[in-house]
């Protein structure tokens, strides 16, 4: 459970995180604490009312289309910057386990719904373990080329949006 007596810094600061790449595998492997119960970060990954709201890191913000998270169903949304532009992408679930882990493949795609291949492949694993949760993700790139092209970038927008996760969690829970 949240304490709330200690700042908002102060709960962030013993939380662990971790961004490695691994260029010989073409991953990309992020481990991320949260003080939170599973349920509610689960909830944070999986469900779009919840998704809008962190997943785009700032000044930027998360539009969804549709959302359909079950094994085949798909999320079609885009990353819409201050001025209006749209970046699109489309994830298809490959695998979902309630609770514990999803999988699903990513794509950048057009207003129209046409993926931009290659993608990637996305492992998510969540556990417990004395009210703080951590949440693994895997990502596997076919294209070391992609892979190099997007960790600049991706790694600054990952912290940022991981960060915006923490303040919506403290947010739904009442604290902070």
């Amino acid at each position: 459970m949240s304490n709330p007596k200690k700042s908002a810094e102060e709960q962030n600061r013993d939380l662990f995180y971790d961004f490695t790449v691994n260029k010989e595998t073409k991953t990309v492997v992020i481990v991320r604490e949260f003080d939170a119960p599973l349920s509610l970060v689960w909830d944070a990954f999986t469900k779009q009312e919840y998704l809008d709201q962190w997943i785009a890191p700032e000044p930027m913000t998360s539009k969804t289309k549709y959302m359909n998270f079950v094994e085949g169903g798909k999320r079609f949304y885009a990353m819409v910057s201050p001025s209006g532009e749209e970046r699109w992408a489309i994830q298809t679930y490959t695998s979902i386990t309630p609770k514990t882990n999803f999988k699903l493949f990513n794509a950048f795609a057009d207003q129209d719904e046409n993926p931009q291949l290659p993608g990637s492949d996305w492992d998510y694993t969540f556990s417990e373990k004395d009210g703080i949760t951590t949440v693994r993700i895997t990502i596997y790139n076919e294209s070391l080329a992609r892979l190099e092209g997007l960790l600049e970038g991706f790694k600054i927008g990952m912290t940022m949006t991981l960060a915006a996760l923490v303040k919506m969690l403290r947010k739904v829970q009442g604290v902070g």
